[in-house]
């Protein structure tokens, strides 16, 4: 929502307000949306989005809405639209004013360190449209190459005929794709950026394939990354509903560690073999994935990652009614994550705070049917999750929602979902849109309740 001050400087779109016709907001946003997917953009444009456009809340669209607002005015530019210039405008994808800049760049420095990113000086607008950079890199890659080059792996090209080893310049560009992938989930989800990078995983594994590294220490950091890249892709078809790609990608990872006696990557790939077998309803599965990876992380000196795998085992209790088993392996991960963080911690461990403590209890205690328990987790979760973190944010509103709606409370379960619809734009993840789904579900039988029926209009709007 936006501020008094900036309530206060916002200078309505009279040429938007044009363009929009006899039509109602309502209407506008459903053609946006046909829009959008007519480009293969997908934008949660509803009836709220084009008040605020009207409004001159929004005084220049992220890059995603300008593709689809210049692809329905062709010949129109962003001024011809009543918006703003970039360049005057800067901030993250809702263009935010000049006298927040500072605080850009500190969320930047932030997400750098969380990240493992060397740093940086960046000028003023490399620090504003860093994060839409890298989307753009993923969204208009039309090929391998083009989809290598927007990770850094433009120099892995795989070497013809052994005449040229493969040494630390590839190994750091899989290493860098591997953070720019988490860092593009945490902002906008999975949906969009699978396929692209898949393909710089293909380039990883033919660099491995081709066999000719200068030592012994560069092989084994490129089995890693390629395993950790692996991971990565994993999650991406995991959280996009891509579940038998998923565990192939997953099952790869563990594969090369197992190859290169790496243990990290071995208790990373079981952890989330775990989370998967628990998403597709093999608890079982889930209970000795996990129970896997803690062998594999018993030597690795980090109480974090035994704490999250003591968790995904919590998860498949849950999933097998197992309450008391479900309970010790919670109070085991409780004892875990109290020993604090550590030097040995993970670096793809950074999201494992507390926000993700309580909304992994609050899903055991969803599965078990204890909705008040649930409920106090995800709450927690939704509260304590730091903003910048899109994707995980709207995640824990999505199922605080949930939680809500089956725990006898739709009014709050309502105001919950429309937080979380508020997050989703150029958020993609079929697991949050399948949790609003089951939310939405479950409130059509209470449409009398205070914010429901406006909540129900607004989600049938964005799903058309």
């Amino acid at each position: 929502m936006a501020s008094s001050s900036q309530a206060a400087r916002a200078v309505p779109n009279l040429a938007f307000r044009r363009l929009r016709g006899q039509r109602s907001p309502g209407e506008f946003a459903a053609a946006v949306r046909k829009a959008a997917r007519e480009i293969g953009e997908q934008v949660s444009c509803d009836a709220r989005y084009i008040g605020r456009v009207e409004a001159g809340e929004i005084r220049c669209p992220n890059y995603a809405y300008e593709r689809v607002f210049l692809h329905m005015f062709p010949g129109l530019a962003l001024g011809d639209l009543g918006f703003t210039a970039r360049e005057q405008v800067r901030g993250g994808a809702r263009c935010r004013p000049r006298e927040q800049a500072h605080e850009r760049a500190h969320e930047q420095a932030l997400d750098t360190r969380a990240f493992g990113f060397a740093a940086t000086t960046h000028t003023d607008t490399d620090s504003d449209e860093e994060s839409d950079v890298l989307r753009r890199a993923f969204m208009t890659s039309g090929t391998a190459t083009a989809a290598a080059a927007s990770l850094g792996l433009s120099s892995m090209a795989v070497p013809s005929q052994g005449r040229r080893r493969v040494g630390e310049p590839e190994v750091k560009a899989v290493e860098e794709a591997v953070r720019r992938i988490r860092l593009l989930d945490d902002r906008h989800g999975a949906d969009g950026l699978y396929r692209r990078a898949a393909q710089p995983l293909r380039a990883a594994y033919a660099l491995l394939d081709a066999g000719i590294t200068a030592r012994r220490s560069t092989t084994d950091r490129l089995h890693s990354g390629a395993g950790e890249l692996a991971i990565s892709v994993g999650w991406l078809a995991h959280d996009s509903g891509r579940f038998d790609d998923a565990r192939s990608h997953y099952a790869e990872a563990l594969a090369t560690a197992r190859v290169a006696g790496d243990a990290a990557l071995e208790a990373h790939a079981f952890c989330n073999t775990s989370f998967l077998a628990r998403d597709t309803g093999r608890p079982r599965e889930a209970v000795r994935s996990a129970q896997a990876g803690l062998r594999a992380a018993g030597h690795l000196s980090s109480p974090r990652l035994l704490a999250l795998l003591a968790l995904r085992e919590a998860g498949g209790w849950a999933g097998l009614g197992d309450r008391a088993g479900c309970e010790q392996s919670l109070a085991r991960g409780h004892t875990y994550f109290d020993r604090g963080a550590g030097a040995a911690d993970p670096e793809w461990m950074s999201f494992f705070g507390e926000p993700e403590l309580e909304s992994l209890q609050a899903q055991c205690w969803a599965t078990l049917g204890d909705w008040p328990r649930a409920i106090r987790h995800a709450r927690r979760a939704a509260t304590l999750q730091d903003r910048r973190f899109t994707r995980n944010l709207a995640l824990y509103h999505a199922e605080l929602a949930t939680d809500l709606a089956h725990g006898g409370a739709p009014d709050e379960s309502a105001s919950a979902a429309e937080e979380a619809l508020d997050l989703l734009d150029g958020v993609q993840s079929a697991r949050i849109q399948a949790l609003l789904s089951s939310t939405a579900r479950t409130l059509r039988g209470h449409r009398g309740a205070r914010g429901v029926g406006a909540f129900l209009r607004r989600y049938e709007e964005v799903r058309v």
